[in-house]
């Protein structure tokens, strides 16, 4: 990129502080205000639309990844450049800390433990360990396809509302069983916070291996391209006309 890396990994920390911040307030407002104000539902939207506003605001200047299995997915997917995958978990993990310590202020270190990450009722940490995987391998397959990908009708237009409402639906269904992470340094930040890393290894790990996956299966899909099923008929065409 032609971007200075300063000035991406400033949009980096401050894109992820806005996305965590609007995200952590609608918990906040649950564990403040009760259910009459907000539920699962509105807890998610923020999360969903907070992460798409931020793309909006910053995804021209850094990609807007705000989560460093998303940085490690799209290496993984070579879009991304390796050596810079260290200096934007930095700057995102510092961007959460941020906004987990503003909580802190304006709150109780009781209300920023209701923002750390834990399995769901009854959800042993191998479950939730799987869900978070899976869920983020999938989230990486839609960023890479409707952020990176030339091939996509949309090149990147409908990529923040196709992203946001990722993380909305899977925080809708998956979010209660396996705790709603997909994203290491939101989970990172809260637990440093809070002083709770109860079951921050579930949170760290399942989500950067989900991520290298999802980054793995959009390369190999990438490759066949030379095969486009469009050039096939293009030759097939040619073909029936010379004869």
């Amino acid at each position: 990129m032609d971007i200075p890396l300063s000035k991406r990994l400033a949009a980096e920390c401050l894109g992820t502080f806005g996305f965590f911040l609007t995200a952590f307030m609608g918990i906040v407002t649950l564990a403040t205000q009760g259910v009459t104000a907000i539920q699962s539902l509105g807890i998610a939207a923020g999360f969903g639309f907070g992460l798409a506003a931020m793309i909006f605001a910053f995804g021209q200047i850094s990609g807007g990844h705000f989560n460093p299995a998303v940085t490690l997915g799209l290496a993984a997917a070579r879009k991304h450049p390796p050596s810079e995958i260290l200096p934007y978990w930095a700057a995102q993990i510092v961007g959460g800390l941020i906004a987990s310590l503003l909580i802190l202020v304006l709150w109780t270190q009781e209300i920023v433990s209701k923002t750390v990450n834990a399995p769901g009722i009854g959800v042993s940490d191998s479950k939730a360990f799987i869900i978070e995987a899976l869920f983020t391998m999938l989230f990486v397959l839609v960023i890479a396809t409707v952020a990176t990908d030339e091939r996509a009708p949309w090149k990147g237009v409908f990529a923040p509302f196709a992203i946001g409402l990722f993380i909305f639906t899977a925080g809708t269904v998956a979010g209660p069983i396996s705790g709603f992470s997909f994203n290491p340094a939101r989970s990172l930040a809260p637990a440093i916070a809070a002083g709770d890393y109860s079951h921050i290894w579930i949170y760290l790990l399942a989500p950067l291996l989900g991520g290298v996956v999802g980054g793995v299966i959009h390369l190999y899909f990438a490759d066949a391209r030379s095969a486009a099923p469009s050039e096939e008929f293009e030759d097939l065409d040619a073909d029936a006309a010379a004869s």
